[in-house]
């Protein structure tokens, strides 16, 4: 069953529009977005939609056009990397959650790892796929960078992908011609040349390094073994340097997996299990508020109730009438949000299981 997709739009500290959408439903994962994308577009796309699908059926699968691309304003003059994390930090404010799950990939890797870094308290799990804390291993542009420029200057807007295609076959080498000719078109219609110029030489200057060691979420890196636009080497540093890092490599030579590949089912079920834990972590964070919410006295009735009194045993032993106990228990059911027959038994085993957690 599909799961429709919601589109909206907020803006970014300086103005910029920024357009987001959401589907699926389970504990919140913001895909930090890469440099190529199109909110509509992707969603009929033979490349990602199986990422839409898949995440979205266990994940409330929250993704944006970042500033530049998609449905994103276009006129655009700061790529910066502080620019991309206020625009992150714009569109978690317009979520209204107070915390969630960041998937990094690609080029929003190292914005990800940045808001990670510098707003730990936000940040339940942190997922990284094909990313670098670093745009460009040289200081200066190598002559394989300034090919790459000049073939978006020459081609990104001409409706023969000849140009294009080279970058196709970079991140998708395995893809279908269906598939490839999708990504062509994508770089066309997901922005503009010279933002696609522009955007590229922002991402060479990234260096997020020094953050690493202040990121305290658990994370995991996933990363294709034969990935040509970005090196394993830069996934190995940056599980190193991140303290509850966990490498997982992939036997893809795709820098976006493909749906009928086997990498993607381990990275669907890594995904899978990481993310059932931020849910977890998140249930008995809530379980704690409503144990916190009990009075002393209906963590006595509690109490007395887990030994097997019998409500006129605690009322006597409390100096209370059994109505009064009666209305404490059901309080604390209240506050627990337990009803039923079985509430008695359910509360007790709650408070009994938070205060041995």
């Amino acid at each position: 069953m599909e799961l429709p997709q919601e589109i909206r739009f907020s803006r970014g500290p300086d103005g910029v529009r920024l357009a987001y959408a959401s589907h699926g439903h389970g504990p919140p994962l913001l895909v930090v977005s890469c440099w190529l994308s199109h909110l509509q577009h992707d969603w009929q796309s033979p490349v990602w939609r199986h990422f839409l699908d898949d995440l979205g059926s266990f994940c409330t699968l929250i993704r944006y056009d970042e500033r530049g691309f998609g449905l994103s304003d276009w006129k655009v003059s700061d790529f910066s990397l502080d620019a991309r994390v206020r625009d992150l930090d714009a569109i978690i404010g317009a979520l209204g959650l107070d915390h969630l799950s960041l998937l990094g990939m690609s080029g929003g890797a190292a914005v990800a790892m940045a808001y990670a870094a510098t707003q730990p308290e936000r940040v339940d799990r942190l997922i990284l796929y094909g990313g670098s804390a670093v745009g460009s291993h040289t200081p200066t542009p190598s002559e394989r960078e300034l090919a790459f420029r000049a073939m978006i200057r020459a081609g990104w807007a001409q409706e023969d992908p000849l140009f294009r295609r080279v970058f196709t076959n970079i991140f998708i080498p395995d893809a279908t011609e269906e598939q490839m000719g999708w990504f062509d078109e994508l770089q066309r219609m997901s922005t503009s040349t010279e933002n696609a110029v522009q955007s590229r030489m922002a991402r060479q200057e990234v260096n997020v390094t020094g953050l690493l060691p202040d990121i305290t979420a658990p994370t995991l890196v996933l990363h294709a073994l034969g990935d040509r636009a970005v090196p394993l080497d830069d996934a190995r540093q940056v599980a190193t340097l991140i303290p509850s890092a966990r490498l997982v490599p992939l036997e893809s030579s795709n820098h976006i997996l493909l749906a009928d590949e086997p990498a993607w089912q381990v990275f669907r079920e890594e995904v899978r299990g990481f993310m059932s834990s931020a849910g977890a972590d998140a249930a008995s964070s809530e379980a704690a508020e409503r144990i916190a919410s009990l009075s002393a006295r209906e963590r006595e009735v509690l109490h007395l109730a887990a030994d097997g009194r019998t409500n006129a045993e605690i009322a006597e032993i409390l100096v209370l009438s059994v109505r009064t106990v009666e209305r404490h228990l059901s309080n604390a059911y209240l506050k627990l949000g337990i009803s039923g027959k079985s509430a008695r038994t359910a509360a007790v085993a709650s408070l009994l299981r938070q205060e041995t957690a």
